[in-house]
């Protein structure tokens, strides 16, 4: 250990949507905040790029204006089957297009001018003991605070370090993301199936095309590579075909990661305040994940603040308090999430279920609620 390691209120380990948003929110109470972050600024992830009109409020509050920064209005949403049969409904709450590469590297940026100390690092380590954690990185670097909120996304090393249950189970999902330049409303979201997947298409304020897949890796294995994986799966589905062929593709290569899974997690763990993909993922077939990743952060600091002003007055109320509200607003949108996910799976029935929901159309926009919240409060 070195001698005097810094010092800070909150270590925020993980840079993205909820762990930023947790630090500008901190920062604006003034506490010492450190975000310990893999990646440089800015950087494409693999994400759907759309996000629910529920976080504006809150993301006004941090100091950030998605629209000045060029993102897509959207209201409507398509969902179609692996054979093409296609139902439309407009957004009950509505939302916005914007990239990753631009929204994390803004709030990047506001965090710095907010006094946040960002650190381009990969956390190893984190021990609690006597009330504080210790928390090391790769390069052996140390800091000491009385919180930490792990804020890495979806799997890491760090959750083997910690001995995370979900780690234990199989992850069988690959994740595929491009953008692309062609044809497509800006005000609109959809959701193309395809056999052993989904397809989320959306513009991003560049007016590049966000084109993010799901699959069962197993089926992938079955072909040579992406563009022969595509070619003979998802052009069966004759939207994502005619998205694909009429594109010209603007990365060189498309973003993949693997390993994605679905596994319940817990939101506190070796008191640990878990955000975003970290405590929870909803399947991108309900398209709303970073919302709640954002939404999370909210939570999160609030009861943190609580705590930290004497509020809560211990750290079990704190853990018990979080794991509740946490629960409250997304246990429920997870489980629509599965039930959704699971449906649509089984390419038979959801060719039914879409007859079904054009015989009753209005049961697509009342399902839609069920992954998606309210308009946050800022107070």
């Amino acid at each position: 250990m070195t001698p005097y390691p810094s010092k800070f209120d909150v270590i925020i380990i993980g840079g993205g949507l909820a762990g930023l948003s947790s630090a500008i929110h901190l920062s604006k109470q003034d506490y010492k905040v450190l975000v310990i972050e893999k990646n440089e600024y800015p950087k494409h992830k693999v994400c759907g790029e759309y996000i629910s009109n529920e976080v504006l409020p809150y993301l006004d509050y941090l100091g950030i204006d998605v629209f000045k920064l060029g993102a897509k209005k959207i209201n409507r949403f398509e969902l179609s089957t692996p054979k093409g049969r296609l139902i439309k409904a407009k957004l009950p709450l509505g939302g916005f297009g914007i990239s990753r590469y631009t929204l994390d590297f803004e709030l990047a940026k506001k965090a710095k001018i907010d006094g946040v100390e960002i650190l381009q690092a990969s956390a190893e380590k984190i021990h609690f003991e006597d009330d504080l954690f210790l928390v090391t990185t790769k390069n052996n670097q140390e800091f000491i605070s009385k919180i930490v909120i792990g804020a890495y996304g979806k799997r890491a090393a760090l959750d083997v370090a910690l001995d995370r249950n979900f780690i234990k189970n199989k992850s069988p999902f690959l994740a595929v993301k491009m953008h692309v330049k062609g044809s497509f409303s800006e005000d609109l979201v959809a959701l193309h199936n395809f056999k052993g997947g989904y397809c989320g298409v959306s513009k991003v304020e560049d007016d590049s095309i966000n084109l993010c897949y799901i699959t069962n890796f197993e089926s992938f294995k079955a072909y040579k590579d992406i563009d022969e994986f595509q070619e003979k799966v998802l052009f069966k589905n004759t939207h994502l075909k005619t998205i694909f062929e009429n594109s010209k593709t603007v990365f060189n290569t498309p973003l993949t990661i693997s390993q994605v899974s679905f596994s319940r997690k817990n939101p506190v763990e070796n008191h640990i305040i878990m955000c975003g993909d970290t405590a929870g993922m909803i399947h991108p077939l309900c398209g709303n994940g970073m919302s709640m990743a954002i939404r999370s952060a909210q939570m999160a600091s609030r009861v943190i603040i609580d705590y930290l002003q004497g509020k809560i007055e211990s750290r079990e109320l704190l853990e018990k308090k979080y794991s509740k509200t946490w629960n409250a607003e997304f246990k429920n949108r997870l489980k629509m999430g599965h039930v959704v996910a699971n449906l649509f799976s089984r390419n038979t029935f959801s060719e039914i279920l879409i007859i079904g929901l054009k015989w009753f159309p209005s049961l697509l926009p009342i399902i839609i609620k069920h992954t998606h919240g309210k308009l946050m409060e800022i107070q």
